[in-house]
Order: structure tokens, then C-alpha cells, then sequence
């Protein structure tokens, strides 16, 4: 009988150690199929040939230049197209938008890739975008991006449209089922195209700012399906730091998201296998922390371009799309911590069965936005900052969140996931105020709750 191999060995170790013909013959195949695999997997995600990729480990026929540690791989691949041009419409979170973009592969033999991408969408007015990628050391789970963007986008929610120009730089790599991303971005961006019923709020944010921050996020997505998970978990949590030290611009401050959902079959007796049935449930949370821009020792107040923002169909389900939190008059300006849970009862619908792509849903989903507690006269400095937060991030557990309950129809399609949802809102708060520049607070507004009717389209849902 062959002995067992460690799959720790090399190929070459497995190789050169010294057993009869046969056991021999047995590990060369073995071992062959394993370094297969390995090499397969990592050819794919190079992304530059058409599947299959058939590689082969053996043994060279023995002659006067061999030895018996040599071995010899061959492989047989089709290289995709160099060039690739596609038109097309695509969905995000709340926004659906027509694109064309060229895609240049392998442009100097390493798998390097070029993107040039235009697109017009229902919010996004125009978006060009360029990135150039490629793996480092040639190693296809460990790559680094250079981009640039231009885009100019309708904040209907607070009466505004911002303009971005920039570019950034990010290295991805792969970790333990988990996926790793550093980046340095810098971003002008351009608060203008203000609707005449405008807030002071949003006038007061209103014109030109620079963002320079460096940003960390990891991902672990073990869900079956992340459109419409049946089993498994998801986990996100991104921190960012802009305009501390030596990153300047003129906006500053330190922001940490998280993000989850977990999601378990529940099996129905009478029916053998996947029932269909499920049950998910997802959570978020930010905090933004003020900080003083470059080596000033006073902190910044927020602005409404960097603000979280909460509420409509993708999250908080019953509200308008900005609806939670503070806000001005009728522009939703946005707040600095926030808290938002779902839970979710998804079933297949009659005579589809569970292998189709169709839910009837019943959910219950709430959450808070604030904005940071200051009081007029208070200054920003860091125990001033320290204090505000504590307090703010301490008001989110007084009393119940907003919440709503209802129920609809899902649909998972392979881009987006589609909802069309009757929601009927259960607890609606005042919506908190915010201090401006000049000392005067906003208006305290009761928050923007719809009964009814409500269409989701996104591709991360709570």
C-alpha cells in the first residue's frame, strides 16, 4: 500500500523519497492531482483564460540530463480576448443607471487589467471612471489599483447635487476567508446646484471641500447566495481616517462602519431537503468621531457630504430614502452615529418551489440616527469632542428606534436584489437637531415615515 502523504509536502519532496515502483507510480498521481487543483485555482483568478485550464504534473522520461527530483508541468490554456467593449444597465443601491465600458486584459503579460467606464443613471448624472489593476509578484490574491473618477450625482433628499473629481490608490489582498483592502483616496468635492427651498443647513455646507483619507475595510462573506442567503453569515466593518496630520485637505474626522447578517434554513416537516424557508437578520452601525484638521489641537464640525444618512428601502424599510435622523426644513442633513437591525421571514411562493428566485417576505426593520449632542457656546476641543460622543452614542438605546413592519415580494435577481414591500410604520421619533456654524440649530421634525407601497432595488440590503 502507498503511504500517506502529508499535504505539506512539495510536489518535489513527495518526489525524490525512495518506495517501490507502484507506491511510487500511486504518489506521483496523487500529488499530481493536488498541485492540479492548486494550479487551476490560481490560473482562474488571474482572469485572463477561458476555462478549462488543463495543467498535468509528471515524471520525465529518464535520460542522461534528468534526475530523479525533476519533474514536468504541462498546461493548456485559451487566453480570453485582449480588448472587450460592453454596453449594458446595471443596478445599485436605490439607483439604476445605463453604462459602456472597454476592458483591456493582460496589457503587458501579467495579468494586468485597464477599465475606462462611462455611465448615466437615475440619480448619478454622469460618471466616468478609470482604474488600472494588477497582481503583485504575480500573485492573483494580492493585487494593488490605482483609479480616478469624475461623477456628478443628485441629492434630491437635501436639495442639492454633488459634484466629485479625484482618484485613489488600494492594495486587495486575501486573508483566512476574509478579504483585505487599504487605500488612500483624495477627492475635491462640490456641494452646488442648490433647489430654491434649500435649508440654511445645506446652504451652510454648500460649495468646495477636499477629502484626503486613508481607508482599511475587511469582508467575510459566507453566505450561500448573497442576494438571497438561505444559510451563512456575512460580516464588514471599514474604518476611514480623513484630514488628521499629515493627510490635510480641509475636512477632518475619524469613521468607523460595521455591518452583518446572518441567515438560517428552517426546515418544515412534511418536506424532504431545502425547504425554502429561511430566516435572516442584519445589522448596521457607524460612529463619526470630529478631529483636528492637520496638527490644529480644535476639532471640525461634520459636513453634510460625509454624514451617514439612513432610511428607505435598502435599510430602514417604511421611511423615505434619507427619512431617519436630523433634518432641516425638508432636506434630510444627515447625523454622526447610528444603529439600524432587520429581521426577516423569507418563504418560496406556491407552486415555484424553493429553486426559483422569488420570496414572499415578512420583516420588521428600525433604527436611530443622531447627530453628535453639542451645546451652542461649547467648543471642539477633545474633551469637549470626547464628552459630546460619549453622550450622543449613550442616547441610542433611550427609548425604542424607529421601526416598521411589513411585508412583500423579493426577488434575487444574479445583478440585484428587487423588493416591492407594503410597510406600515410601528414607532416614529422626532428626528433630533444639529448645531450649524453660526450657532443656530436646525428645526426638530418629526421623521419622514411612508405607509404603503414602497420599490427596493440594491445589491446590499439590511
Amino acid at each position: 500500500m502507498a503511504g500517506q502523504i502529508d499535504p505539506e509536502d512539495s510536489v518535489f519532496e513527495t518526489l525524490r523519497r525512495k518506495d517501490d515502483a507502484k507506491a511510487q507510480e500511486e504518489k506521483v498521481q496523487l500529488v499530481n492531482e493536488k498541485e492540479r487543483v492548486l494550479y487551476e485555482k490560481q490560473q482562474k483568478r488571474l482572469g485572463i483564460f477561458h476555462d478549462p485550464i488543463s495543467i498535468t504534473v509528471d515524471r520525465p522520461d529518464r535520460n542522461a540530463s534528468s534526475t530523479p527530483t525533476d519533474v514536468d508541468l504541462y498546461l493548456s490554456v485559451r487566453e480570453k480576448a485582449r480588448v472587450a467593449f460592453k454596453v449594458g444597465t446595471e443596478a445599485g443601491n436605490t439607483e439604476g443607471s445605463a453604462f459602456a465600458n472597454v476592458y483591456l486584459r493582460n496589457l503587458f503579460g501579467g495579468a494586468e487589467a485597464l477599465s475606462l467606464n462611462a455611465a448615466q443613471g437615475t440619480r448619478t448624472r454622469t460618471a466616468y471612471q478609470g482604474t488600472f489593476e494588477a497582481p503583485i509578484l504575480a500573485n492573483p490574491d494580492f493585487r494593488g489599483e490605482i483609479g480616478a473618477l469624475a461623477s456628478s450625482t443628485q441629492k434630491t433628499w437635501a436639495s442639492h447635487e454633488e459634484v466629485l473629481k479625484g482618484g485613489w490608490t488600494k492594495l486587495r489582498w486575501l486573508g483566512r476567508g476574509s478579504k483585505h483592502e487599504l487605500g488612500y483616496s483624495g477627492i475635491w468635492r462640490q456641494v452646488t446646484g442648490l433647489a430654491e427651498k434649500a435649508s440654511p443647513t445645506v446652504r451652510g455646507d454648500a460649495g468646495d471641500s477636499v477629502k484626503s483619507s486613508i481607508t482599511y475595510s475587511v469582508t467575510n462573506d459566507q453566505r450561500d447566495y448573497p442576494l438571497l442567503p438561505q444559510s451563512g453569515y456575512f460580516t464588514k466593518s471599514t474604518v476611514e481616517l480623513a484630514g488628521w496630520g499629515p493627510l490635510q485637505g480641509d475636512v477632518a474626522f475619524g469613521k468607523a462602519e460595521i455591518e452583518g447578517q446572518g441567515a438560517i434554513p428552517i426546515p418544515i416537516p412534511g418536506i424532504k431537503g431545502n425547504s425554502g424557508v429561511s430566516f435572516t437578520t442584519g445589522f448596521r452601525a457607524g460612529l463619526m468621531y470630529p478631529l483636528p484638521l492637520g496638527f490644529d489641537s480644535k476639532s471640525q464640525a461634520s459636513r453634510i457630504n460625509d454624514r451617514f444618512q439612513l432610511g428607505g428601502p435598502t435599510d430602514v424599510r417604511g421611511f423615505r430614502l434619507g427619512g431617519l435622523g436630523p433634518s432641516d426644513g425638508n432636506d434630510a442633513v444627515g447625523g454622526d452615529v447610528f444603529a439600524a437591525g432587520s429581521a426577516n421571514l423569507l418563504m418560496p411562493l406556491p407552486r415555484l418551489g424553493p429553486e426559483k428566485p422569488f420570496r414572499i417576505q415578512a420583516f420588521i426593520n428600525g433604527g436611530r440616527l443622531l447627530a453628535l449632542k453639542q451645546s451652542e457656546n461649547e467648543k471642539m476641543d477633545a474633551e469637549s469632542v470626547r464628552r459630546s460622543v460619549s453622550s450622543t452614542v449613550a442616547e441610542l438605546g433611550n427609548g425604542l428606534p424607529s421601526m416598521a413592519a411589513g411585508i412583500g415580494l423579493v426577488y434575487g435577481h444574479p445583478v440585484a436584489r428587487f423588493e416591492l414591500n407594503f410597510s406600515l410604520p410601528l414607532v416614529i421619533r422626532r428626528g433630533g437637531s444639529r448645531l450649524l456654524r453660526d450657532d443656530v440649530l436646525t428645526s426638530v421634525a418629526t421623521e419622514d415615515a411612508r405607509k404603503g407601497l414602497q420599490f427596493g432595488l440594491g445589491i446590499s440590503m439590511l
